[in-house]
C-alpha cells in the first residue's frame, strides 16, 4: 500500500467507519513489526477490534483505492 493510499485507508478507518484511535495503533503496531503476511484489515479482525460488517466495507474500500 502507498503511503499516500495508507494515509487515505487510515482517514477512512477513523471518519468513515469510527474506528478509535487506539485500535488504529495496534494494527499500526503490527504493521511496523514487518508483519507483512497479515494484512492489515485482518490484525483489526483478528483483535476484535472491527465487526465482520466493517471488515467487509474494509475490503470494499480496498478494492476501489
Amino acid at each position: 500500500m502507498t503511503p499516500i493510499t495508507y494515509s487515505k485507508f487510515i482517514h477512512f478507518l477513523k471518519e468513515e467507519l469510527a474506528i478509535p484511535g487506539e485500535s488504529i495503533s495496534v494494527m499500526e503496531r503490527h504493521r511496523a513489526k514487518g508483519s507483512a503476511h497479515h494484512p492489515l484489515p485482518m490484525v483489526l479482525w483478528q483483535y476484535g477490534l472491527v465487526t465482520l460488517e466493517q471488515l467487509d466495507r474494509i475490503y470494499e474500500w480496498l478494492e476501489t483505492a
